[in-house]
This record gives structure tokens, C-alpha cells and sequence, in this order.
């Protein structure tokens, strides 16, 4: 849990997070997110009290580039995989 009295002043008091029961930062922290997976949740979470649509918009680039480096990640696995299989 994200001791709140530590934060620096502005953030994680920000209006458009106050209504979460759980702060964006304590899931991503909690569950190890990357960069990537934690502006998607960042974003999707905030949209309707902050950007609309513009959040949204934001949250599917980070899950596009998320999604390229993930199939990049799995192409050279399989690469790898097929140049072991040679030997």
C-alpha cells in the first residue's frame, strides 16, 4: 500500500483519482505492471473524470506498443527456439 502521506504534494490527490477506491499506482505496483501496462491502466482509469475519449485514445497507444513488443518478444523466442532445433 502506497503510504499516502509520502506522496509528493499533487500526486495521488488528483481529482480525477480521488473517487478510486484503489489509487492506479498501488494496482500497478501491486502487481509488478511494466511501463506500458501501467499507463493502459492509468488512462482506462481515468478517462471519464479527466479526457474522455483523449484518455482512451492514450490507453490504446500504450496497449499497441505493448501488444508490438509482446509479439516482437515472441518472434524471437520462436526464433531461437527453431535455431536450437537445428543443432
Amino acid at each position: 500500500m502506497i503510504d499516502k502521506n509520502k506522496l509528493h504534494e499533487g500526486v495521488g490527490t488528483q481529482e480525477h483519482y480521488m473517487s478510486c477506491p484503489i489509487q492506479p499506482i498501488e494496482y500497478i505496483l501491486a502487481n509488478n505492471l511494466g511501463f506500458l501496462e501501467g499507463n493502459v491502466i492509468k488512462y482506462v482509469t481515468r478517462f471519464r473524470s479527466k479526457n474522455g475519449i483523449e484518455d482512451l485514445k492514450k490507453a490504446m497507444q500504450y496497449l499497441d506498443w505493448l501488444i508490438a513488443d509482446e509479439l516482437k518478444k515472441k518472434e524471437a523466442l520462436e526464433s531461437h527456439d527453431e535455431e536450437l532445433q537445428t543443432y
